[in-house]
């Protein structure tokens, strides 16, 4: 059991910490406004004039994005279906919305390139990491990213050897806080819940730590330009060396 704390906030008998991924672990911003872009460009190039609001969809304008937005914290699915709903009204059919939407996205994958390589290491993460690691403190990642790209993300950085679990989500598992999902995860560490803390970067973390009834939630603001309003959060770090352990 480990004492955890961030400022003045002290979480006693901690055994396990999940850490998000996008904007926790890894430096996604940038990629994450060039994927908006690219899959609203090749939606518009079906369907002309929808790139402006899809991108305001996305939570993208001019040189920011907005890290409480759907590119920044929604899944892959959810990005398809609130995209369709744009291309449905103007005039498309549900299903051609989704398959036109679904091909789009999956040109935009092909031509970005391996995710991984281009969301690099959040600093501070890896030493925060292995303090934890040293302490026997179990540790897993839960992401809204597919569980291929956390896998391979993992697998980028050299990560996989510190964590017991890593989960992202799927057509099983549509959202992070899905209870068969949560238990899963749960199972596979071999933690307790109520002595378990998440780290991560948007409301969707606390949804997760009230579904699981986590002991607390850590939101981390480190990996935006502009920061997350994580004023829900039980405490939260602008950098790493902020979580000790004591």
């Amino acid at each position: 059991m480990a004492r955890i704390r961030c400022h003045d906030r002290v979480f006693e008998g901690i055994e396990a910490v999940i850490f998000d991924k996008d904007g926790t672990l890894a430096h996604s911003e940038l990629f994450l406004r060039q994927l908006a872009q690219k899959r609203a460009r090749l939606v518009d190039a079906q369907v002309p004039g929808i790139e402006a609001p899809l991108l305001l969809a996305f939570g993208v304008e001019a040189g920011w994005i907005n890290p409480a937005g759907l590119i920044a914290i929604a899944s892959r699915l959810e990005d398809e279906i609130a995209a369709a709903a744009y291309v449905a009204e103007t005039g498309q059919g549900w299903i051609a919305s989704r398959k036109l939407v679904h091909s789009a996205f999956a040109e935009a994958d092909q031509s970005i390139g391996r995710r991984a390589d281009q969301t690099p290491l959040i600093a501070g993460s890896l030493a925060l990491i292995q303090r934890l690691a040293a302490a026997k403190v179990k540790l897993g990642v839960l992401s809204s990213d597919s569980a291929a790209n956390v896998q391979d993300f993992l697998r980028c950085y050299d990560l996989e050897p510190y964590f017991q679990v890593a989960y992202g989500v799927d057509a099983a598992y549509p959202t992070k806080t899905n209870p068969q999902l949560l238990h899963q995860l749960f199972e596979q560490l071999g933690a307790t819940p109520t002595q378990t803390i998440i780290i991560g970067d948007s409301e969707s973390d606390l949804a997760v730590a009230q579904a699981a009834q986590l002991a607390g939630w850590i939101g981390f603001t480190g990996g935006w330009s502009t920061q997350p309003d994580l004023s829900n959060a039980d405490a939260v770090a602008t950098e790493f060396d902020q979580i000790e352990l004591l």
